[in-house]
């Protein structure tokens, strides 16, 4: 099947079957297809909606041509989330993963720039000092000595330059939303996921079973949220077994307070980076609310708790400690060691 001939499947309507995704994913990232098909791919796909078989497919092929990491320590979990929801909210994952490596949780936190909001994750840990382009051996350092290392996208997946361009060019989220948080280039044992894409949660779901999660948790918050947030119920699928099951969780039954989505709202790289800071001081405020939650979901997904309950007092717990704070410490000491 020619690329051409894949492009009029997808514009009728049709799914790609896996053999289908991979060769015209082979092409895409071999530079054989002209920015038009790329972007038609994107727009055909964004319409019809994405297949769990060509998520694995597309994902599986930027897997392979990502840079190849070391030994992945036991445990590995990643909570990167779509982007994509244009709420204006401050980094909600990228706070949650230094709550999840204070519970001893290995976080490759997989992450870009920002594509569509003010401060992407790259942005936020850049305002902190982390470095962002990391050798793969510097990160298996700083994984077992911090619990914590960002993998920028960009440094490990060489071939996202021929669609980096069409993505800012077209400003809407597309299936490289979607595929960003599946390709971490570690084989990950766990995983939350928060998607803006609401429709595709269990094929988003299933998708992560057929790359090798155990436990995986994906997440699409009130209000088309990312991130589960306290505004409203969040609705959830748990990969888990082989199978995905889908529910919904309403904050106000584990005794948090609603608020507002406004009451969440960031800024730029260095107004979301002193949000940061105020939850990994424990200082009282929805921001910090927002991170037990989701740091609460994680922790369940990480296998560290036996249900949410306990998932969202641990999370309190370990920012109330410390151990958060520590974990962004140990980070930027460790990456002086790997500089």
């Amino acid at each position: 099947m020619t690329a051409q001939t894949a492009l009029e499947k997808i514009y009728q309507n049709e799914n790609l079957n896996t053999q289908e995704m991979t060769a015209l994913a082979t092409a895409l990232f071999s530079g054989e297809l002209t920015d038009a098909q790329i972007a038609a791919l994107m727009i055909g796909l964004k319409i019809k909606g994405a297949s769990v078989d060509e998520l694995t497919a597309l994902a599986s092929v930027m897997q392979q041509k990502a840079i190849p990491m070391f030994k992945a320590p036991a445990g590995v979990m990643d909570n990167c989330g779509t982007g994509g929801d244009h709420s204006n909210s401050f980094n909600i994952s990228t706070t949650s993963a230094f709550v999840l490596a204070g519970a001893g949780i290995p976080m490759a936190k997989h992450g870009n720039r920002s594509i569509s909001s003010k401060a992407g994750s790259a942005d936020v840990l850049e305002a902190l000092g982390v470095t962002l382009n990391v050798s793969p051996a510097g990160i298996d350092y700083l994984l077992a000595q911090a619990h914590i290392a960002f993998l920028f996208a960009p440094a490990l997946h060489p071939a996202m330059k021929y669609v980096m361009k069409i993505r800012r060019e077209l400003a809407t989220p597309t299936i490289f939303n979607l595929i960003g948080p599946l390709i971490n280039p570690y084989p990950l044992d766990n995983q939350l996921l928060g998607t803006s894409a609401g429709a595709s949660l269990k094929e988003t779901a299933a998708a992560l079973g057929q790359l090798g999660r155990k436990r995986a948790i994906v997440i699409h918050g009130a209000y088309g949220m990312d991130e589960a947030n306290l505004s409203g119920a969040t609705h959830c699928a748990l990969y888990e077994n082989q199978q995905v099951q889908t529910f919904d969780l309403d904050p106000q039954e584990y005794g948090f307070t609603p608020c507002n989505l406004k009451e969440i709202q960031g800024g730029d790289a260095e107004r979301n980076k002193e949000i940061l800071l105020s939850v990994l001081n424990n200082e009282p405020s929805p921001y910090l609310e927002t991170v037990v939650l989701n740091a609460g979901l994680g922790l369940y997904a990480g296998g560290v708790v036996p249900d949410f309950a306990a998932g969202f007092t641990k999370a309190r717990e370990i920012i109330a400690n410390g151990l958060a704070q520590e974990a962004l410490t140990k980070l930027l000491r460790y990456q002086k060691e790997v500089a």
